[in-house]
């Protein structure tokens, strides 16, 4: 019988980290429901809706004369309470001369001593009052406190809003929190600063971090680890994670899904091949290696994360190996490979094993 005729590969060897993958969401570093300290009327918006602010731009403004009134009168009473402090201070001068001459009486003094003492007191109530009416009036002007993207005015031009209202959010752009639960035994890889996973804080080291979104292929987007949380949830078995993802572009946003891929190990040398190379029955699985006497083994495969557009076989095949990729064969055949490189497999015509 001729040997049917099929394409094989042989394995890649890399040096590849052990690693996990997971789900999580995109979350904004800072984000700030933005809320008057003041209320008042609204006299103008001065923001474009979905727009990107600086901190310290002043996005509303309020009515502010009501407060340049009161700031007005706290400023006048500060100037009565200072005449009122001069004129305590010129009588105390006066009778500090005469009870040395005993010309009043030591009470008459005591009294003239207090009056100075309260004059001085209402010079500083005075201030404290002129500094308050004026931080008020400051807050008519609602300011950004973050720099970032905002959203919609929640109210508009005319309308009457009292301390502490939501007038609109802000969320930064740069970078972005993502997200994602891990499981117990990754938790355990980065229990306790002898394991080397965390530093001397007590906080986890930044471990890479690599992450996909929607669309993406592979795992494009580098990220830091930054949190672990400080305990497993007992229904889930699971601890909240936390990676730093850049956004140089500016087309991130907050509530994204995310793919997430953990480093948890060191690298070390993985075989690899395309998912074309796979095939599975009742029992999972599996590959058609080519003997040295060019007939088929089937050979049972436990399959990891890709990498490179590869994926990882973690136990089942060897270095130096070569796969079946496409054509119609099955174990113990004679074969004539045609070999191919396997990243460049994919282009290869013919059916999968």
């Amino acid at each position: 019988m001729a040997a049917a005729p099929v394409v094989a590969a042989e394995v890649v060897t890399r040096q590849v980290a052990d690693s996990a993958e997971f789900t999580g969401t995109l979350a904004a570093v800072q984000s700030v429901e933005l809320r008057p300290r003041v209320g008042g009327y609204v006299d103008s918006v001065r923001f474009a809706e979905g727009g990107l602010v600086t901190a310290g731009q002043v996005l509303f403004q309020l009515d502010s004369r009501t407060f340049e009134a009161v700031l007005d009168r706290a400023r006048a009473d500060l100037r009565q309470a200072e005449e009122r402090r001069t004129l305590a201070e010129k009588r105390f001068e006066r009778g500090e001369k005469l009870v040395a001459e005993q010309a009043i009486s030591q009470g008459d003094f005591d009294v003239l001593t207090a009056e100075r003492a309260e004059s001085r007191a209402r010079v500083e109530s005075a201030k404290a009052a002129v500094r308050g009416a004026e931080v008020d009036l400051q807050d008519t002007r609602v300011r950004a406190p973050v720099s970032g993207r905002v959203g919609r005015a929640l109210v508009t031009q005319g309308n009457l809003v009292s301390g502490g209202a939501l007038l609109t959010t802000i969320v930064s752009v740069e970078p972005f929190y993502v997200y994602f639960d891990v499981d117990e035994a990754t938790y355990l890889r980065f229990a306790g600063t002898t394991s080397g996973a965390r530093g001397k804080d007590g906080r986890v080291n930044a471990v890479p971090v690599r992450v996909a979104l929607t669309g993406d292929e592979g795992f494009p987007r580098e990220a830091r680890l930054d949190f672990l949380d400080n305990q497993v949830v007992a229904g889930t078995g699971t601890a909240r994670a936390r990676a730093v993802l850049p956004n140089p572009d500016g087309k991130l946003t907050a509530g994204l899904f995310a793919r997430v891929r953990l480093e948890t190990g060191a690298a070390r040398p993985t075989v690899l091949i395309q998912d074309l190379a796979v095939g599975t029955d009742q029992k999972g699985r599996y590959v058609l290696v080519v003997r040295p006497d060019q007939t088929l083994e089937q050979r049972r495969v436990e399959l990891g994360t890709t990498e490179g557009g590869l994926r990882v076989v973690r136990s089942g095949l060897a270095a130096g190996e070569k796969v079946v990729l496409k054509g119609l064969a099955r174990p113990g055949m004679a074969v004539a490979p045609t070999l191919v490189a396997m990243a460049d497999s994919e282009h290869a015509e013919g059916a999968r094993p």
